[in-house]
């Protein structure tokens, strides 16, 4: 007779506690309507040169893209990339630890901010580059996915119908992805453009799988072919300078991206058989390899370029004669034994930090100054 109470008690209180829980979220979510609701704002962009209506409450990044302006973010705006940074001249109060370890101590004087990281929760003055204005949105169509190597994909973009890109080799785009296991929301990163900008109504894109990679994970496991898609670009200051200087130009993986358009855009106008272009490139085996055929017709045909491709970790059975070692190993040998460094030479660089770093501290020993190598290192 004493267990139909003991029953009852044990439904009342998880009951209890979840219409507490119920009201509590409510409240919250009421409160969180009522204290962060900012109202109409404006941002003043360039000192007048654009003025925008907005509604407060959201981070900058995300307005501005609402807005139609996009703000380069390797990360989509999760606070980990540092790309995102504007120049808010409006006092805001003091950086957030989420965004110092990004800045410099110069940008922190000036009051640059990542824009991820701040929420727009007064009228805003913004300093921006003028070139984000010409940044555009493009709803494409996966028109083809090739498999480059094991874990490198070629996805070639084709855009609407009646629209048009332009953009300048070495620059890069975002790919969103739209929910998914992984995520809930959509979600970019940032990719150098491998296609050549002659080519104005498709992007192409090549995809390294990064273990775990929210978009990387969905391009290689999801993404088909016909999927509409959007890109945001271009982005980015990573650029061939018009010096006619001899280039030397140093990639591994995915970072071949900027390279495939640098040289066919060279080889559309000409420039690839009057200037010396040295190319580099590092894998581990044969198989992490591609683009060889191409790269060695093109070592073929002109006189002016020459492509070494290099294994650290060559397999038996990759049947390799060429150079092996490290890229940077490999750099440092060139530079003092096969090329002419009668003139100041360039360097172009596109990889992981890593690989970066190690390559400019081999230009550095040879010669090459700090203000001639450019570079476009991955987030």
């Amino acid at each position: 007779m004493q267990e139909t109470p003991m029953i009852v008690q044990a439904l009342v209180a998880p009951l209890s506690v979840a219409g507490i829980s119920a009201v509590l979220g409510a409240l919250i979510s009421i409160t969180d309507k009522i204290v962060n609701n900012y109202g109409d704002l404006v941002l003043d962009i360039n000192s007048g040169k654009k003025k925008i209506d907005i509604k407060g409450g959201a981070p900058l990044l995300q307005t501005l893209a609402e807005s139609g302006i996009f703000v380069p973010s390797a990360c989509g705006g999760r606070g980990s990339c540092g790309a995102c940074k504007v120049k808010v001249i409006t006092d805001i109060g003091p950086h957030l630890p989420t965004e110092t370890p990004y800045l410099e101590p110069d940008e922190i004087e000036q009051n640059v901010r990542l824009s991820c990281q701040i929420k727009c929760k007064e009228n805003l003055e913004l300093e921006i580059p003028e070139s984000l204005f010409n940044v555009k949105q493009y709803a494409g169509v996966i028109e083809r996915i090739t498999d480059v190597t094991h874990d490198i994909k070629e996805v070639y973009v084709k855009l609407p119908d009646g629209a048009e890109t332009s953009f300048v080799c070495g620059q890069y785009g975002q790919l969103e992805v739209p929910p998914y296991d992984k995520v809930k929301t959509p979600t970019q990163r940032a990719y150098s453009m491998s296609s050549a900008p002659s080519d104005k109504n498709h992007l192409e894109f090549l995809v390294r799988l990064v273990p775990g990679g929210i978009v990387t994970t969905y391009v290689h496991e999801h993404l088909a072919e016909g999927q509409k898609i959007n890109v945001i670009g271009p982005f980015g200051d990573f650029n061939v300078k018009d010096t006619g200087a001899p280039m030397i130009c140093v990639a591994g993986g995915s970072g071949m991206a900027p390279f495939k358009s640098i040289f066919n855009h060279m080889i559309e106008t000409g420039e690839i058989e009057s200037r010396e272009v040295w190319y580099f490139f590092g894998a581990r085996t044969k198989k992490d390899m591609f683009y060889l055929d191409w790269l060695y017709e093109l070592d073929k045909k002109y006189d002016k370029f020459h492509f070494v491709p290099a294994l650290s970790e060559p397999q038996e059975d990759d049947e390799w004669t060429g150079p092996t070692g490290l890229i940077t190993e490999v750099l440092d040998g060139y530079l003092k034994e096969k090329i002419d460094r009668s003139q100041p030479l360039e360097g172009y660089l596109c990889g992981s930090p890593g690989m970066l770093d190690a390559c400019m501290a081999v230009m550095r020993k040879n010669d090459m100054t700090e203000d001639r190598i450019y570079f476009d290192k991955f987030a």
